[in-house]
């Protein structure tokens, strides 16, 4: 353990991976939403993803969304690529920030991109090529980190070789994503404790799901492991596809919220990342997961 970090970097995954799970909404609507998360200090947003719009409608008008965006010079926007041709259309959409995902599970790689965890990260490792060559940064994701809902259990030795293997073909960070909402802190600790051995100098970010009530409870056992990078989802929205009942991403105004009462610093006016939970729950149409959406921070006072 150490001392908890001073300062986290929070990455907002609403826009692409919270609406990717709702209904389709109008693109002005997902533009809102980003120019609103854009005001509310956050320094990282996942804005969009370039994928097959028969396999993700919610994103079809990936290239309709960036272009009508007001960016704000702080903050940094990525998209998510599943493969080269989606990596190509977000670099020659502006993009320098890249992410590309791939499973540790076998059969959760094959449901969600119909080819083998193998056959993955030789895709990968292309893209990871073409990216550096147009002067953009790739971050590989390996999904189902802590768990698998159709092989159960994926052993923390093979979540480490498939970060492995992308770390030796050059991915510039890495990032362990909960899919399926099974991780528990004695496993985030197991799996960063053995990722931090193997690559103490890559760069990691943790995304977490609170699918059973753990995902804050996660965030502490990293942030006592040191981890100071993390990603989190306006009002709770977002979820898996692939993977059956994996609702809900941890809420960034729950994680502000959280920390920040620590004393660990995220830069994230809580008030306005509130707002943009109320609009985000107005856009999709429904009651979000955030208690702190519901509730308000714990300063907030009512007449006695």
């Amino acid at each position: 353990m150490t001392d908890l970090p001073g300062h986290i970097s929070v990455r907002e995954v609403g826009p692409r991976d919270g609406l990717q799970n709702e209904d389709p909404v109008p693109a002005a609507a997902k533009i809102g939403l980003i120019e609103r998360l854009s005001h509310t200090g956050v320094s990282r947003i996942e804005a969009v993803s370039f994928v097959r719009p028969e396999a993700i409608p919610q994103m079809a008008d990936a290239d309709e969304v960036w272009a009508g965006v007001d960016r704000a010079a702080p903050v940094r926007y990525s998209a998510l690529a599943p493969n080269l041709r989606g990596a190509r259309r977000a670099l020659d959409a502006g993009f320098t920030e890249v992410e590309v995902v791939v499973s540790a599970s076998d059969t959760h790689n094959r449901k969600n991109v119909n080819r083998s965890t193998a056959q993955s990260l030789d895709d990968i490792a292309v893209i990871i090529d073409e990216a550096h060559q147009r002067g953009a940064s790739c971050q590989v994701i390996v999904s189902t980190a802590w768990g698998c809902p159709y092989e159960g259990d994926v052993p923390v030795e093979r979540v480490v070789a498939v970060a492995g293997r992308a770390v030796a073909d050059g991915a510039d960070s890495v990032s362990f994503g909960d899919t399926t909402g099974m991780a528990t802190p004695g496993r985030v600790t197991a799996l960063v404790g053995a990722f931090r051995s193997a690559h103490p100098e890559v760069p990691l970010n943790l995304h977490f799901h609170n699918t059973r009530g753990t995902g804050l409870a996660n965030v502490l056992a990293a942030l006592e492991m040191g981890v100071d990078d993390f990603d989190a989802s306006v009002g709770g929205l977002g979820g898996c596809p692939y993977a059956p009942g994996a609702t809900g991403n941890i809420a960034t105004e729950e994680l502000v919220h959280m920390v920040e009462d620590m004393g660990v610093r995220t830069g994230v006016d809580l008030a306005a990342m509130i707002d943009a939970a109320a609009y985000a729950e107005r856009i999709v149409g429904r009651v979000l997961p955030s208690g702190v959406l519901r509730a308000g921070p714990r300063t907030r006072t009512i007449p006695a």
